[in-house]
């Protein structure tokens, strides 16, 4: 996937990405015959986000900024 998206489009799939429910969330007891869909589309979302130089692990702390941690160092 070489193609690159606009900033708009870009913050719009972080804001989606911080509601999506963690890989380590997603079990069989929550959603059913339905997890390796969601864990493809979770992993999907996640490439999306690396190409376009997102580190996924922060997006809901810059979504979020008054919910992140402090930093301790």
């Amino acid at each position: 996937m070489s193609e690159t998206i606009d900033e708009k489009a870009l913050m719009a799939l972080k804001i989606a990405f911080s509601y999506m429910p963690k890989a380590i969330e997603v079990n069989k007891y929550d959603y059913g015959d339905r997890v390796d869909k969601i864990l493809s589309e979770i992993e999907k979302v996640r490439e999306v986000l690396l190409i376009h130089g997102v580190d996924p692990d922060e997006v809901y702390d810059e979504i979020n900024p008054d919910d992140a941690p402090n930093s301790c160092y």
